[in-house]
Parts: structure tokens; sequence; C-alpha cells
């Protein structure tokens, strides 16, 4: 049986973001500052989000559908755009991970670790 061929490297690079924050949204709604948070402390700190990364690519999983958002208020107050995931979103979300799970997996084995 065949092993489809993963996407390019930069590919996977590109898209994880994206898919920690679809990954992220999987609780609930948030606002942006919030999904950075949960990034950041979910890691133990070792990837830390950018405001410059970060809002762009929230516009850009809107506009692919992956994402809704409307207006509310911030825990302190504050007027926020909060972000859920669709139904489209969890289906990329879904994908996405596999083909990630299959990248690290690939890496892996040329690093000499075993699945055992």
């Amino acid at each position: 049986m065949a092993m489809k061929k993963p996407p390019p490297a930069g590919d996977i690079l590109q898209g994880t973001l994206d898919m920690l924050i679809l990954r992220t949204l999987v609780m609930g709604p948030a606002h942006g500052h919030t999904i950075a948070q949960v990034i950041e402390h979910t890691s133990e700190n070792a990837l830390e989000v950018e405001q410059g990364s970060l809002y762009p690519a929230l516009h850009r999983l809107e506009d692919r559908g992956l994402l809704s958002s409307e207006w509310g208020v911030s825990e302190n107050n504050r007027k926020a755009k909060f972000y859920r995931l669709t139904a489209k979103g969890r289906k990329e979300l879904a994908a996405a991970t596999g083909r990630w799970r299959q990248m690290t997996r690939a890496i892996g084995l040329i690093l000499g670790e075993s699945d055992e």
C-alpha cells in the first residue's frame, strides 16, 4: 500500500499557526489576545505568538470560511472581536492534524526515533 506523499515542508510550517489557532478554538470562541495566551501557555511558553502574525492569520482563516467572528466585550470590559470555529474549520483542523502527524513521524524516522 503506497503512502500519500506529504505536502512540502514549507507548507507545513506556514500552516502551523493556522492549525494552532484552529485547535485553540475547539475549546470555544475567543478573541485574539486570549488565543495567543492559550497557545503560549499550552506550549509551556515555547511558542510566542506575535500580533503581526496572529491577526493576519485570523483574517485569512475567516476569509477561508474556517472561522466566523462577532464583536463582544472582553474580560477587561473592552470591545473585542471573538472568533469561533466553523464546521469547515473543524474539518480543516482534522486534516491539518493528520498532515502534521505524518510529517513529524517522517522527521522522527530520519532523526532515528522509533514509534516504540
